[in-house]
């Protein structure tokens, strides 16, 4: 069995809202295998992306205990929890966030600047990446000459280009065409398969969720249940 790449216990996060308290995790325990390829649902409101900002350091849990690739978070600082942000974990988002006044290839490359690596082995990586996501021969183009599937792929390019062991992604398919989607949807599933990538995917879509191994079902802050998926989709990215 694999070793596990996110455990969290009795994890708690709240927000106020004017005067008013709002629980949005609720003493929630989980646990989630490295190399795995997992859907996180549940109805709005349900927690999905608080957990989703949790695993990835972008917040800190009120109570609980969150350890994600042996890291224990809540013990790490901010200096501390953003260099291991930036080591461990690849952001994939609904909007894309690429900065439109760079190329495809200064996007990708943006987040190894933050690296100690030279000149040429950024670029390296960067044009590696593009090349996964069969995009290198669009990495001059700015994003406003792409596609929104194109952007997305630029996207996961920049999100893997630092080689993270988890790529955390929030609804990736949400603002695309179906055929787009199911692009991404391939990309992400060959970035799992052939490099062992552990994906936690946030979305609404049943059609998305059938891409991953395993479900995780959020409702009111608390999990409901991990289903394995048999047999994920199989599709083809070149389609």
């Amino acid at each position: 069995m694999s070793e596990a790449m996110i455990q969290a216990r009795g994890l708690t996060k709240r927000y106020q809202r004017g005067g008013e308290t709002l629980v949005v995790l609720d003493g929630l325990d989980l646990e989630m295998q490295a190399g795995r390829f997992y859907a996180l649902m549940g109805p709005s409101g349900s927690g999905k992306t608080t957990l989703l900002n949790l695993i990835g350091g972008l917040d800190h849990a009120d109570e609980g205990e969150l350890v994600v690739s042996g890291e224990s978070l809540d013990e790490l600082d901010g200096a501390e929890l953003a260099h291991w942000r930036a080591a461990n974990v690849g952001f994939v988002f609904q909007g894309f966030n690429l900065i439109p006044v760079l190329s495809a290839f200064e996007n990708v490359e943006l987040p190894l600047k933050l690296t100690p690596l030279s000149r040429a082995e950024r670029r390296k990586h960067a044009e590696y990446a593009l090349e996964l996501v069969g995009l290198k021969d669009r990495m001059r183009h700015r994003p406003k000459q792409l596609s929104g599937g194109q952007e997305q792929r630029v996207a996961i390019a920049r999100a893997i280009a630092t080689d993270p062991k988890l790529i955390l992604a929030d609804e990736p398919t949400g603002d695309l065409d179906r055929k787009s989607a199911d692009q991404v949807l391939e990309l992400l599933a060959r970035l799992n398969r052939e490099f062992q990538k552990t994906i936690l995917m946030v979305t609404h879509d049943p059609h998305a969720a059938n891409s991953a191994q395993s479900v995780v079902r959020l409702e009111k802050g608390q999990l409901q249940g991990i289903e394995d998926n048999p047999a994920p989709t199989a599709r083809s990215a070149g389609r």
